[in-house]
């Protein structure tokens, strides 16, 4: 944003320098009809003037140009930092879907083996609950399994888009020249 204000500080002080030009040529080009044609000292001074409105308007925009590529630059990057925000509200879901499963895995595991550690205790082994106990467990296992699966996808997701970003720069710098002003 700094190089921003600076690019409007510059355009601005341009523009007046240009202002100035232009009052000086208008003032030569008035006085002009009542002088002789051959002051060539005039002449000199308004094609100079000239010159330098020229070159100020160049600077001016390639100034201009500048600001605008900066600005689009920033328009993609909010853009893109806008999606990465979405991707993560989904992989903040995914996670707290998978430890919701999680969760309700381990109570009910935590159930059986309360009802299982109860019988063994009366002695009634029960092979209905045993094969609950060994069924919920399995699920149990898969849900753990799920969750560690969403939150590989994220990491891997998230190292893709580094990666990504990472080339990008690297293509950015080769192919943007660096126009001093």
């Amino acid at each position: 944003m700094s190089e921003i204000s600076e690019f409007e500080a510059r355009i601005t002080a341009a523009l007046e320098r240009i202002g100035r030009a232009v009052a000086v040529a208008e003032k030569g080009q008035v006085a002009a009809p009542t002088q002789v044609d051959g002051d060539d000292a005039q002449t000199e001074k308004l094609e100079a003037l000239e010159k330098e409105l020229a070159e100020e308007r160049e600077a001016n925009a390639r100034l201009e140009a500048r600001v605008k590529a900066i600005q689009r630059r920033q328009e993609i990057h909010v853009a893109g930092l806008e999606g990465e925000v979405e991707k993560l509200r989904s992989q903040l879901m995914d996670h707290d879907t998978a430890l919701q499963k999680l969760r309700e895995m381990n109570g009910k595991l935590r159930d059986v083996n309360i009802a299982l550690r109860t019988a063994n205790a009366d002695g009634l082994a029960d092979p209905s609950l045993i094969n609950t106990s060994l069924q919920t467990e399995l699920d149990a296992l898969k849900t753990s399994r799920e969750a560690d699966t969403t939150e590989m996808n994220a990491i891997l997701t998230d190292l893709r888009d580094m990666v990504a970003r990472a080339e990008d720069l690297g293509e950015d710098d080769e192919q943007t020249p660096v126009e001093e002003v």
